[in-house]
């Protein structure tokens, strides 16, 4: 069984930082793309970055592509979303989602699992 488990989400104000961790349990997770995907109130869901099985490639949404990097470690089983200069249009759950692949996906029907969330708020 595959769990996700997102956190370092938190309420901040415009112009700080934040990292979101994932971790990963189960079978070989490091054999698949892992991304982050967001939803803010009212929208739909949108995918944010994501990082092949090793790491080598990398994809972020353009929206973000100034602010946001994301990362892995496999030896922790673990993904990173650092997100910088943060705005209120980021405001939003963040979840963390497995690849049904190796490579790197935009779309969201190319993961299988997917964590439970955290919260970003980010206000004045």
């Amino acid at each position: 069984q595959v769990q996700l488990v997102e956190s370092g989400g938190g309420l901040v104000q415009p112009g700080d930082s934040l990292r979101l961790t994932c971790t990963a349990s189960g079978r070989n997770p490091s054999s698949f793309a892992m991304g982050w995907f967001r939803r803010a109130p009212g929208k739909e869901r949108e995918f944010v970055g994501a990082a092949s099985d090793l790491g080598a490639q990398t994809r972020i949404a353009d929206s973000v592509k100034a602010r946001f990097t994301i990362s892995r470690d496999n030896t922790r089983n673990s993904l990173y979303l650092q997100m910088n200069n943060l705005i209120p249009e980021d405001t939003a759950v963040y979840y963390c989602a497995r690849g049904k692949f190796w490579s790197a996906s935009t779309q969201a029907e190319d993961y299988d699992y997917w964590g439970q969330g955290t919260q970003v708020t980010v206000s004045s």
